[in-house]
């Protein structure tokens, strides 16, 4: 690992992080951007803002873009937001909003 980011507590489910996720990880940092720009989901802008995060920090140790890959990326459940709305006959049904932590490695491409 030879730089990292994270950030917790985001307000997106865990589950729909992972399905933008698994179509970056393993890839240069590049071609990672290229498909966050393209995909149509909620989840690409927060993903990107750590992504971008983390390549700043690289860039801090010398490092350049071209030179890393996204060697781990993880989208594991936080605390669960526990919300109540009406239901039909005076009830209320629960509402979990749940949120995500996010963590992203990068690391050197080796030839």
């Amino acid at each position: 690992m030879i730089a990292q980011a994270q950030a917790k507590f985001i307000r997106v489910s865990p589950i729909k992080a992972r399905q933008v996720i698994d179509l970056i990880r393993g890839k240069d940092v590049s071609s990672a951007q290229t498909i966050l720009a393209h995909v149509n989901k909620g989840a690409t802008k927060l993903i990107n803002k750590v992504l971008n995060s983390a390549i700043s920090n690289a860039k801090q140790k010398g490092l350049m873009e071209e030179q890393l890959y996204i060697s781990k990326i993880t989208s594991d459940q936080a605390a669960v937001w526990k919300r109540y709305r009406s239901a039909p006959f005076g009830r209320a049904t629960s509402i979990l909003k749940k949120t995500t932590h996010l963590k992203i490695e990068l690391d050197l491409i080796t030839k």
